[in-house]
């Protein structure tokens, strides 16, 4: 199964349609059929702009209506210079503009919302390290007052909006810290210094286009080791490298369940990452 898109490719989709599509009135066809309804309510109008909150997506159109789109684990955009293809698959949304066409596959939402709508899907998100507006205190007052497992927390959308599998495995190495630790356990500057490095990993996903986590002497060039291959991800610490030697001791890196998701770790980089018996 492959992982749900992280709030970085979120965020660079926001700006593709953005650069694409904003301010031109579209077209907005559904070749499957299932939104119909809504390509029918937003069709003609002017798109205002785009917003990418955690691992949702909100196109903005005049007359107050938002296009609010999840893609889940298969959801997929594609998109090129018009004349648009003749759909292939099971397009849901397809939108055009003067020059160029966009469409949606297999999303697990794509919807129409209105304000009211709009501000209920952010007021039910946490802290989004990628939103300039983001409270990362408010996300550290739940973890403070939380007996789960600092993973469990980091993955838990109503708390880091955004945070999925691989960056919540990553940035918990990077800090040294046990994943089992629990949220009571992490104190105001081990949260401001975890948040950092995360805001920064997951900018640098933004720029890139991938998730890379490993510091310069870790790198493939600096270790003289093979480059990492994985269509999921770049070059990580742990995510996916079970049994695989640790980049920093040696260590064989571990794999868990933890909160019903794969939990990596190197049980001497992060001491007590499991509870015993």
């Amino acid at each position: 199964m492959p992982p749900m898109p992280e709030g970085h490719t979120i965020h660079r989709l926001a700006a593709r349609h953005r650069e694409l599509f904003a301010g031109r009135r579209l077209v907005a066809e559904s070749p499957q059929g299932r939104f119909a309804a809504g390509a029918g309510l937003v069709g003609g109008r002017l798109l205002r702009d785009t917003e990418a909150y955690g691992k949702h997506l909100l196109h903005h159109y005049d007359g107050a209506l938002s296009v609010h789109v999840h893609l889940g684990l298969y959801g997929k955009f594609s998109d090129g210079e018009r004349p648009e293809p003749e759909p292939v698959g099971q397009v849901r949304m397809r939108l055009l503009s003067d020059t160029h066409w966009l469409d949606l596959r297999g999303p697990t939402a794509c919807e129409v919302f209105d304000p009211v709508q709009a501000q209920r899907l952010r007021d039910r998100l946490g802290a989004d390290p990628l939103r300039d507006d983001a409270e990362p205190l408010v996300a550290y007052g739940r973890v403070r007052t939380s007996t789960k497992p600092v993973f469990a927390l980091l993955m838990d959308q109503s708390i880091v909006a955004g945070c999925g599998l691989i960056y919540a495995n990553e940035v918990l190495f990077r800090a040294g810290l046990a994943p089992t630790t629990p949220g009571r356990l992490i104190g105001v500057e081990q949260w401001d210094e975890l948040w950092a490095d995360l805001r920064a990993l997951m900018k640098e996903g933004v720029v890139r286009g991938r998730i890379d986590t490993v510091h310069t002497e870790h790198t493939p060039e600096a270790m003289r080791r093979a480059p990492r291959v994985d269509r999921h991800g770049g070059e990580v610490y742990v995510y996916r490298r079970p049994g695989q030697p640790c980049l920093v001791c040696g260590t064989e890196v571990a794999r868990g369940p933890l909160a019903g998701r794969n939990l990596y770790w190197c049980p001497a980089c992060q001491r007590d990452a499991l509870p015993s018996g």
